[in-house]
């Protein structure tokens, strides 16, 4: 090989790098809309579907139900997020937070990309709420690591300090240079995590617009509660997901973005 041409692994890596994710992050309210009035996972999962989004962030999604799955008949025979994730997103994760008689429910990932490892931390403080950290490392052509971290923090705010101190514990073992993507439900409507983690990472909506994005209650969203931050990753667009049929099919009104890495 003439030693000026360039290795033939790093001419494919040139070619396939992938240098621009689209991310989303949903609180699906485990597939009912606002007050539980109406079981609407398949409509869900059709609006999910139709952003094409690289990596999708679930929070509040169901790992079983018994008892829900004999009152709907829609109920899926497979978990919630691999209902979710179908034949779009080969590959999934799931962090179970919370389990109770008749099912758990938690955070999951889905991702076009392979997941090589994930593990879920749990942050949960003393009571009734249990939270965790949904960490996946993933295979993205042309980088050796990058990291995902599907959240969901707590709703007191003492819960939430010492959850984002957790949060900046998990940051300060990956690699200093790896993009990291970390989305969800932060709970965050006094902004108090935000002035924190702002210190370290980049959130989507804050760059773009100056402030994170009002998407709560999805129809009249209101409080700054759902947040895309990132690490070595710039945010390109960002949008608020609140109308129909979104508005429909949560609490939460879904945030997507595009950003390169």
């Amino acid at each position: 090989m003439n030693p000026t041409q360039p290795a033939p692994h790093a001419i494919i890596d040139k070619v396939t790098a992938v240098r621009q994710l689209t991310v989303l992050t949903i609180n699906v309210h485990k597939g009912f809309t606002f007050f539980n009035r109406r079981f609407i996972l398949p409509e869900l999962r059709e609006a999910v579907r139709a952003t094409g989004a690289d990596l999708v962030f679930l929070q509040e999604v169901h790992g079983s139900h018994k008892q829900h799955a004999i009152a709907h008949s829609a109920w899926p025979d497979t978990p919630q997020y691999e209902f979710l994730a179908d034949s779009m997103w080969p590959q999934f994760a799931y962090g179970r937070n919370a389990i109770y008689p008749h099912g758990d429910h938690g955070n999951a990932l889905l991702s076009k990309f392979p997941i090589a490892r994930h593990e879920n931390l749990d942050v949960s403080v003393e009571g009734n709420e249990q939270r965790g950290l949904l960490h996946c490392q993933l295979e993205v052509p042309g980088h050796a690591q990058v990291h995902a971290v599907c959240v969901h923090l707590g709703l007191r705010e003492a819960h939430r300090q010492s959850q984002v101190k957790l949060l900046l514990e998990l940051l300060e073992r990956l690699p200093s240079d790896a993009p990291v993507i970390i989305a969800g439900d932060f709970n965050d409507w006094r902004l108090r995590a935000d002035a924190v983690l702002s210190e370290h990472l980049v959130e989507a909506f804050g760059e773009r617009f100056g402030s994170p994005a009002r998407s709560f209650p999805a129809r009249w969203p209101v409080l700054r509660l759902d947040r895309i931050y990132l690490r070595n990753a710039m945010p390109t667009k960002a949008q608020v997901l609140s109308m129909y049929p979104w508005s429909h099919l949560s609490d939460h009104a879904p945030l997507v973005a595009e950003i390169n890495l």
